[in-house]
């Protein structure tokens, strides 16, 4: 086997290394220091991505981060970013450390003083220039309770520069602290605390912050009752309403939302023993059951109480437990797609 790849030329080589998983990839960096090479080259682990990525179809991971850092996790299918201090790739263990924003290090002079400010959560948005390719780190976050002009201020993470610096203007309403932002094609997306909810974006390549649409309700939830995140790459949303929990999907082209399906939290919280809770389940993925039908599933998480992972059918309304454990300190999920990136 080793002289029928030693006869093959080195571009063909490459070729059929960037269709292997990145697992397999580490290991055979020892092969040759040619192997090591190829696959070390700041172009490689792009390429390789690509070609898993259309390979796996929507083979999806999910990754368990610990619960301590559940405040602060964001992934970026690739890359996990863990509290804001570190960000890591769990493929190759590689891991890059980020240091404070200026309201981070703010809130640290300030001690006990700064949670008296009434200040929103620290939240940190983690995308990609879908132009450049640069990956950027930002931080929003509301001005007035800590003395600062505007209705938010804006902070972005060079990764070049290993430097923090500020973005403006920036988003010309305040932001609801809670939930996460959602990274979709190259934005990030937050919702507005105003009296009717706004969705506002901010395009890591121009950095500049739009209204992008109304949320599809007209009052002020509670932060706890809805949650915004990325499925098949479209910006989607959920909310519960009493005992249902609806999902919608953004339409870009026509700045709607489409319903993509409702849940009846009362036969679910009961079918998996889930008590009932204020918070919304966590939309994950969308699972892949029939190929030849396209049919998928949408896979959610109870983040408030029992760590359960199951899926439901929006065909017929029916749902699965794909992963359920007593263990409290599970750790929170997040969709991850093994890879080969660094920054």
């Amino acid at each position: 086997m080793e002289s029928r790849v030693e006869s093959l030329p080195h571009d063909v080589v490459e070729v059929i290394m960037e269709r292997l998983p990145a697992k397999s990839l580490m290991r055979f960096k020892a092969v040759s220091k040619q192997w090591r090479t190829t696959i070390e080259s700041p172009s490689f682990p792009e390429r390789q991505l690509k070609h898993g990525q259309q390979q796996s179809g929507d083979d999806t991971n999910i990754l368990m981060v610990s619960e301590d850092a559940e405040t602060g996790i964001q992934s970026l299918r690739t890359l996990v970013l863990v509290e804001a201090g570190f960000v890591v790739n769990p493929t190759t263990r590689w891991s890059r450390p980020v240091p404070l924003c200026k309201v981070q290090q703010l809130a640290i002079d300030l001690g006990e003083s700064y949670s008296e400010l009434g200040h929103s959560p620290i939240k940190f948005g983690f995308g990609k220039d879908r132009f450049t390719g640069a990956y950027k780190l930002v931080c929003l976050y509301n001005s007035s309770e800590i003395s600062l002009e505007n209705a938010t201020t804006c902070e972005v993470f060079d990764f070049s520069t290993n430097a923090w610096r500020y973005v403006t203007p920036a988003s010309p309403y305040r932001i609801v602290g809670c939930p996460d932002p959602a990274f979709v094609d190259g934005s990030l997306y937050w919702f507005t605390d105003c009296a009717e909810t706004k969705v506002v974006s901010f395009d890591l390549h121009t950095e500049a912050f739009q209204v992008v649409a109304q949320a599809p309700f007209y009052d002020d939830p509670d932060p706890d009752e809805f949650v915004m995140c990325n499925l098949d790459n479209r910006l989607c949303m959920s909310r519960i309403f009493w005992d249902i929990q609806v999902v919608w999907s953004f339409n870009s082209g026509n700045k709607t939302w489409d319903k993509m399906c409702a849940i009846d939290l009362v036969s679910t919280y009961a079918c998996f023993k889930i008590p009932s809770s204020a918070a919304a389940l966590s939309p994950l993925t969308l699972l892949e059951v029939k190929e030849k039908e396209k049919k998928k599933k949408l896979l959610f998480f109870d983040r408030a109480e029992t760590q359960t992972l199951f899926a439901h059918d929006p065909e017929t309304g029916s749902e699965d437990i794909v992963f359920s454990t007593a263990e409290s300190s599970l750790g929170y999920p997040v969709y991850y797609f093994q890879s080969l990136i660094s920054i």
